[in-house]
């Protein structure tokens, strides 16, 4: 009964080391944008302005982008693919600041994430919302 007992807990022990621990998304850790006083003037890549307004209309640089009730967005794919290629030709990053209105769906995000995923952008950041269209 003994060795028994000590084979099983070698198994224990063995399968509690050989596994690999699934990350929960919870754990994901990311920063927020904050504001941070700079002694220097900084170069800023070229940056594209994404607004999801709270009737869920999107607003790329003051120009309304599909309609509110589309969500596969295709003339923000072509948008962001053309600039994601005329920054890649440039040199530059090609980057994108998103500002959802408080009232926005979540789903309503996540469309947009998805197309800038479909568009190969991976500089992509948050903002906050106001009604003048800035931060």
């Amino acid at each position: 009964m003994g060795p028994m007992i000590d084979m099983v807990f070698l198994l224990l022990v063995f399968f509690m080391v050989t596994a690999k621990p699934i990350k929960q998304e919870s754990d994901l850790g990311f920063g927020l944008p904050g504001a941070v006083a700079q002694d220097e003037p900084i170069d800023i890549p070229d940056e594209q302005r994404l607004i999801i307004r709270g009737d869920l209309q999107v607003v790329l640089n003051d120009l309304e982008i599909d309609a509110p009730e589309s969500s596969d967005l295709p003339e923000l794919f072509a948008t962001l693919e053309r600039f994601r290629q005329a920054a890649e030709l440039s040199g530059s990053k090609a980057m994108l600041t998103i500002a959802p209105a408080k009232d926005v769906p979540h789903q309503r995000v996540v469309d947009v994430l998805n197309v800038c995923g479909r568009a190969q952008l991976t500089d992509v950041t948050f903002s906050s919302f106001t009604e003048e269209g800035g931060d």
